[in-house]
């Protein structure tokens, strides 16, 4: 997303695609000519659940190893080839290997953990000590292979995970230019919705998005900053949790802001989404936010799913957000109505407004964190780039091949932020931290258990050369601020296109919100398989 635009406005951004394809080309009418992709879709494991498959390797149907061979030729097939999503920036060459060492374990009976055998895909932010580069879709970044695993990769391992590979990502997880295209990177290039593959699959977390809703993968991992692993959830059809800030390591993962960042689990069910969760918890001596998790992290996120979770539960509404594109707000509005159906009160409330007073000191915070972080990482880092400075630098040595469509003008300007130590820092600080407030505030007068609304609305069409176009809808900011939970799911489509329901509540409320995308999941189904149409330009318009 661009961050710069989203976080001075706090409740409007523009998101990013890029694929060369101008906006406004004609691909495709209502004669359904070149509708879709000419390909046999029968994967076999197409919107297959985590609980499925270690119920199919338990009863000896599927090994790790032939399920994740199915999964690297489904990327062979849907991401490198046929309708090309370009999702993956590379796949693990020791993934077979581990899933065969996983299979090994599980005859002799040992069984690690909930993940043990299922293939995850990782974002190319987060740290792997393996064959595999973690670059954040940077040119300047090529090379860097980490000493250690991310501490979240740790916990990956530890539970029997398969790493399958990284996914592409928007380049600095969109923290490098004002006008940039979500899911663009110059070493990944630009990943497709597969919904509709010209429209823009949102960011960062593009990769693990686009991958997940297109089954080359169980389920995969993003990190968020502002809104990186909900928008791109909402944008492609799937379930996204940005956990509270602290109960997920960000050690061994490439930062941009240590007050907002956090890692993040992506699939097709709030199940899935548990499930992963759950694998990852723990605290980290080398990130010292995670000792506010000791005693609120749940073991298992599973045992909170029930589908009579919203009775008699009272929901706040986004009053800002019946308002807008018709057919959004129609969703909206339906959804709403199946919340009271399911045993919910709502009352209409304006937290947008209330956020408004923050202004752009997101921002400001933000650019002197990144600047500060990601110095220390470089500086520890097996990159050739030891600095912001220097990637920079590179980035205007290459121009051609690294800033090809836009530029860096957030790297430059962040390069430029105070130090943590400013009065400016600290100032902006304590008012993005003020966001906690105005939400417990809120959420104490009104009595009420979460917040819902409109994630972000209809995906806007790829264009890597005026950037991501905002569409009004975008919830993704207070819940980023504040470092609280924030759940996503499908509340429906438009002309194929999906958009997401967003669920908030306060610090470490995970099962609350969990609890209550889950029953809505379970009464709406609106999840479904991408169908990889070609083009979004129906002649009925969009």
């Amino acid at each position: 997303m661009n961050r710069r635009n989203f976080i001075k406005n706090t409740s409007t951004v523009g998101l990013i695609t890029t694929l060369g394809i101008p906006a406004g080309a004609t691909m495709m009418g209502n004669n359904g000519e070149n509708a879709t992709i000419d390909f046999n879709d029968n994967f076999q494991l197409k919107e297959v659940t985590i609980s499925e498959l270690r119920d199919m390797m338990k009863k000896g149907k599927l090994t790790s190893k032939s399920l994740t061979k199915m999964y690297l030729d489904r990327i062979e097939k849907i991401d490198k080839n046929g309708p090309k999503l370009n999702a993956i920036i590379e796949i693990n060459p020791d993934a077979l290997e581990i899933a065969t060492k996983m299979d090994e374990e599980r005859k002799a009976g040992k069984i690690r953990g909930s993940m043990h055998g299922i293939p995850v895909l990782i974002k190319d932010n987060i740290n792997t000590a393996d064959k595999m580069q973690t670059t954040a879709g940077a040119l300047a970044l090529l090379g860097n292979i980490a000493s250690e695993d991310a501490f979240i990769v740790k916990k990956l391992r530890e539970a029997g995970a398969v790493i399958l590979g990284k996914t592409n990502l928007s380049e600095w997880a969109n923290f490098r230019s004002n006008r940039p295209c979500s899911g663009w990177s110059s070493r990944g290039g630009q990943t497709k919705n597969p919904f509709i593959l010209d429209r823009n699959p949102s960011g960062s977390s593009s990769g693990s998005g686009s991958a997940v809703s297109a089954n080359l993968c169980a389920i995969a991992i993003g990190t968020e900053t502002n809104g990186s692993v909900t928008a791109p959830s909402s944008s492609n059809g799937i379930v996204g949790l940005k956990p509270t800030v602290g109960l997920l390591s960000r050690s061994g993962i490439i930062p941009i802001s240590k007050t907002q960042d956090t890692a993040g689990p992506m699939g097709r069910s709030v199940t899935d989404v548990a499930i992963l969760l759950s694998a990852l918890t723990g605290i980290d001596p080398k990130d010292e936010v995670t000792k506010s998790s000791a005693g609120k992290a749940e073991p298992d996120y599973t045992t909170f799913l029930k589908t009579s979770a919203l009775q008699g539960k009272k929901i706040g509404i986004e009053k800002s957000l019946l308002n807008g594109h018709e057919g959004v707000v129609a969703l909206y509005k339906t959804a709403i109505e199946k919340l009271k159906e399911l045993g919910a009160e709502t009352v209409e409330i304006e937290l947008l407004k209330e956020m408004r007073v923050i202004g752009p000191a997101s921002f400001t915070v933000l650019q002197c964190e990144f600047k500060d972080g990601v110095n220390a990482y470089l500086a520890n880092s097996n990159a050739k780039v030891k600095s912001l400075r220097e990637v920079i630098a590179f980035n205007k040595a290459n121009e051609s091949a690294a800033m090809p469509y836009f530029k860096q003008e957030t790297l430059e300007s962040s390069d430029k932020a105070p130090d943590l130590e400013s009065v400016a820092y600290k100032e902006a600080v304590l008012k993005v931290l003020s966001s906690r407030k105005i939400i417990t505030d809120l959420m104490t007068k009104n009595q009420l258990d979460a917040i819902v609304g409109t994630t972000y609305g209809i995906p806007s069409p790829i264009d890597l050369f005026n950037g991501d176009a905002g569409n009004g809808f975008y919830f993704c900011s207070p819940a980023a601020m504040a470092g609280f939970p924030h759940i996503t799911l499908p509340m429906g489509k438009i002309h194929e296109l999906p958009v997401g329901l967003s669920i908030i509540a306060g610090a470490y409320e995970e099962p609350k919100v969990l609890a209550f995308a889950y029953a809505y999941e379970q009464a709406t189904k609106h999840r479904s398989a991408p169908k990889f149409i070609r083009s979004s330009n129906f002649s009925s318009g969009i």
